[in-house]
């Protein structure tokens, strides 16, 4: 644990000494592998000291942290290209890497707490910094505040409990029986992952942020929330099996209403973005079981989003990158410019609507079988639910691929072989992780 800790260090001068944009991204590659060597024992807590230790929930939330971060610094060849601060650009990469691998690992309440919000000033100079639209500073200020309203009740009853409990290690907290507290403690988490009806703030992010902001954002940030859930859920069993239903019922019937906004939506970045909430609310809705199959199929589904989301906000980039506009009319017919990336499109688009051999397909087959289990009338919704997520996917796909092309366009590059390794990246843990699948599922 601490050899991946220091070997995050270790670049933070070397990216003012400038070795080197390149550099830092063949240093972050070997750090994920040299962390990835770790996948052992992982029953029990793993490299304990005296505030972190790794258990297998921590390992893939900070393996997905290492993979997003060293894929956004490859997205990020344009920071380069014009030399636009890209040294202070790759602090802020590893700063925030940083902050969330502290964030996983994490065994006391105040010290995830303190990284929690931490890793919320990177991304917000990520978006501020090196954002493309004059709204960025209104989208900064949505994302600061949002998080920053409901952390104050979160940090009192982390007082309370200290008080109760006379600690605020995990191993250590137990049940209590207060929907105050429950509210207090929760809704930090419900903003972060974000829970329909206080998930305004997401669109608004994703829209304004560079590549790296809206992969980091759709890949990492949004899973704190959820493995903040996880973690604190021993607290609220019983207030859980009393008011779960509420926040199960808005987070499946918000994601129906956000899939009907999908299918609607003319930004590419904005249809994706609320594809976000949809597939969030499904493990929203699976933690809040308070069963086994909702804890792993959180977990997996968590994954599958991750790299999911990620690549398909990679690909409605390179899409801006040549045609300057986000619009799905705009970007037309893709499949005469650009056929080899008509694959690729393929491929996530195919993932995002749980096609096999995917991880969001093991996921989504898992919370389906917890959510019915909890309740048969969740059925109803999970329908709609995973039928939409077809049909928004598929007009996303068909809308950007084919048809006439735009006449506007004047000039056009090719895609090189960056933005190919870039994708290539993104779909194949997303594809090749099922078959190692019955080790996301010890942890519980």
């Amino acid at each position: 644990m601490m050899s991946v800790i220091f070997g995050i260090l270790f670049m933070i001068p070397l990216i003012f000494m400038g070795v080197g944009f390149w550099v830092v991204m063949v240093i972050l590659l070997l750090n994920s592998f040299i962390y990835m060597l770790f996948c052992k024992n992982l029953l029990f807590y793993t490299s304990l000291s005296y505030w972190f230790g790794v258990d297998l929930l921590s390992y893939f939330m900070i393996m997905l942290s290492l993979w997003i971060c060293l894929l956004m610094v490859l997205a990020s060849q344009h920071v380069l290209k014009v030399g636009f601060y890209w040294e202070l650009f790759l602090f802020m990469v590893v700063f925030l890497l940083l902050s969330l691998v502290l964030t996983f690992s994490s065994l006391n309440l105040f010290v995830f707490y303190m990284f929690f919000e931490i890793s919320l000033v990177p991304t917000l100079f990520l978006i501020i910094g090196w954002g493309f639209q004059p709204e960025r500073i209104k989208a900064g200020a949505y994302l600061l505040f949002y998080t920053l309203v409901v952390s104050f009740p979160m940090m009192l009853s982390m007082f309370y409990l200290y008080k109760i409990f006379f600690s605020l290690e995990f191993y250590f907290l137990g049940a209590l029986d207060s929907l105050i507290l429950y509210i207090c403690m929760n809704f930090i988490f419900f903003v972060k992952m974000p829970m329909y009806f206080v998930h305004l703030w997401l669109p608004k992010a994703h829209v304004e942020a560079p590549i790296s902001g809206s992969m980091i954002l759709a890949g990492v940030m949004l899973k704190l929330g959820g493995y903040g859930l996880m973690r604190v859920v021993k607290i609220f069993y019983q207030m859980g099996m009393k008011v779960n239903i509420i926040f199960i019922t808005i987070s499946l019937v918000g994601g129906l209403i956000v899939s009907l906004m999908c299918m609607r939506q003319s930004d590419m970045k904005m249809l994706i973005a609320y594809s976000s909430v949809s597939h969030m609310g499904l493990v929203l809705g699976g933690i809040m079981t308070l069963n086994k199959w909702g804890s792993w199929g959180s977990l997996v589904l968590m994954l599958a989003h991750g790299l999911c989301s990620s690549g398909l906000f990679c690909l409605a980039n390179l899409s801006y990158e040549r045609t300057h506009s986000r619009s799905i009319y705009l970007n037309k017919g893709l499949m005469n410019i650009m056929p080899s990336l008509a694959l690729w499109w393929f491929l996530l688009c195919s993932s995002n609507m749980a096609a096999p051999p995917s991880l969001n397909l093991l996921g989504e087959v898992i919370l389906i079988n917890s959510l019915s289990v909890y309740s048969v009338y969740c059925m109803v919704m999970l329908f709609f639910l995973t039928f939409f997520s077809a049909a928004y996917s598929l007009f996303l796909y068909s809308y950007t691929q084919h048809g006439a092309v735009y006449s506007g366009l004047y000039s056009f590059s090719q895609v090189n072989v960056r933005e190919f390794l870039l994708l290539f990246l993104h779909w194949v843990p997303l594809n090749i992780l099922f078959v190692k699948a019955e080790s996301l599922s010890v942890w519980v």
